[in-house]
């Protein structure tokens, strides 16, 4: 195969689907040698700041001396994102090799692998044959039935912010959500969760003493911000007096404070990690489209928060970088989320917004997104495409003195608007 028909093949009919399960995904890696019992996994659950989390500790472990392999989803501009090592995407020569080598055995199972089972199995296969020491392991939905969950033995397993979403999936409250994520405690492994969700906690830390799993929280009481802003992250938290992430979001705080826990905690297992090479892990990490500036005149901040929790977090962001300034906002939805509460959540940020479709099949159609807003009597105007969305927003903003930029809804329109604002930009 082709690169371009190998992501065609990924991307097929045959894969379409989310069906929760192990199932399958136990089938197809027994077909192929079990590369996953080769390799050792720092797993990663969570609503919220799994991909802020896992990219700074991969970053670290890199640092630190380990050849480390980061799986993530989605992808935000190319699908070889999903599955990279030592911070750089596979190749796409790899890619192909991988795939082929595992397309026979998934064609010829009875119960064929959804998508992303077909994806996990293959970054399991990267991951052993390039010999990583270390794989930091993002969960895709939920995680005790998620096909990431087909790993024993987790140096660490990890539960960031628990918030509503996936809801259809995974549950209607946080107790049951919460029982989903902690799918991931394994007996007797290390679990790290963010805590600040009373009804959450108590589920996993039930689950995690009938597993005889020692449960961590980090204590952000301790955080010192000393100087965070729409430059970066900067604080101090217990044993480092400080530490500098080139990541922008007040919420990145404590995902900090979460991944200097996450050290402590592996330090005894992997000794060759210490407060130098995590200082410089985080030092150089990069994360792209949680809130991410891209331009300074206006500002023009790019998030993927699609859930309430998301959202509300970029607008806490918003609101403590630019006080009372309104802004225009760029934004577009997946028809199964909780649109109505997200427009609510936004509301007393901004002045205008500009609604698009997201190029994916689940989005809600700009102009329904629209009306929402102007229900709620703010002024909305749906476009028929992101470009031209963008390129009104920039003028306008210019022309009215708007200072600030924002678009968040779905990471599915990331990839368009960062083009259209590089274009305009340029």
């Amino acid at each position: 195969m082709t690169y371009n028909e190998t992501i065609e093949y990924i991307h097929s009919v045959n894969w379409r689907g989310s069906r929760l399960g192990l199932e399958r995904t136990i089938e197809l890696l027994d077909r192929i040698g079990n590369p996953h019992r080769e390799l050792r996994f720092v797993h990663v659950a969570g609503t919220n700041g799994k991909g802020s989390f896992s990219c700074m500790l991969a970053s670290i472990l890199e640092k630190s001396g380990y050849k480390t392999g980061l799986y993530t989803s989605p992808y935000i501009v190319t699908f070889n994102e999903r599955m990279r090592i030592n911070g750089q995407n596979i190749p796409d020569d790899e890619l192909v090799e991988v795939i082929s080598f595992i397309k026979p055995h998934a064609e010829a199972m009875e119960d064929k692998p959804t998508e992303f089972e077909l994806i996990t199995v293959a970054a399991f296969e990267y991951f052993r044959r390039n010999a990583c020491d270390v794989v930091v392991l993002e969960v895709g939905m939920g995680g005790g039935l998620d096909s990431t969950n087909v790993i024993t033995s987790p140096d660490l397993s990890v539960i960031t912010a628990i918030g509503l979403d996936h809801t259809k999936e995974l549950g209607s409250d946080y107790s049951q959500i919460a029982t989903a994520k902690s799918g991931i405690i394994k007996d007797g492994c290390p679990v790290l969760f963010y805590g600040e969700n009373p009804e959450a906690e108590k589920v996993i830390r039930a689950v995690a003493e009938e597993k005889r799993a020692m449960l961590y929280s980090p204590d952000f009481s301790l955080i010192h911000d000393l100087g965070s802003s729409v430059c970066g992250t900067s604080i101090a938290y217990k044993n480092y007096d400080s530490v500098t992430v080139p990541l922008v979001g007040m919420f990145q705080k404590k995902n900090t404070a979460m991944v200097l826990e996450a050290t402590e905690i592996l330090k005894e297992k992997f000794t060759g990690i210490t407060n130098d090479t995590v200082k410089a892990g985080l030092g150089t990490v990069r994360w792209p489209a949680r809130f991410e500036i891209i331009s300074k005149e206006p500002y023009v901040i790019l998030d993927g928060a699609h859930n309430p929790h998301g959202i509300r977090a970029a607008v806490e962001s918003i609101e403590q970088y630019f006080g009372g300034e309104k802004i225009y906002l760029i934004t577009g939805v997946m028809a199964d989320k909780n649109y109505r509460e997200l427009a609510d959540i936004v509301l007393p940020i901004v002045s205008k917004v500009f609604t698009v479709t997201p190029n994916n099949p689940r989005s809600l159609p700009a102009e329904e997104f629209a009306e929402v807003f102007r229900e709620k009597g703010k002024t909305s105007v749906a476009y028929d495409s992101i470009q031209s969305a963008v390129a009104s927003a920039y003028e306008e903003a210019k022309n009215e003195g708007v200072k600030v930029i924002a678009a968040f809804g779905s990471l599915y329109m990331y990839s368009d608007i960062k083009s259209a604002f590089d274009s305009l930009l340029a």
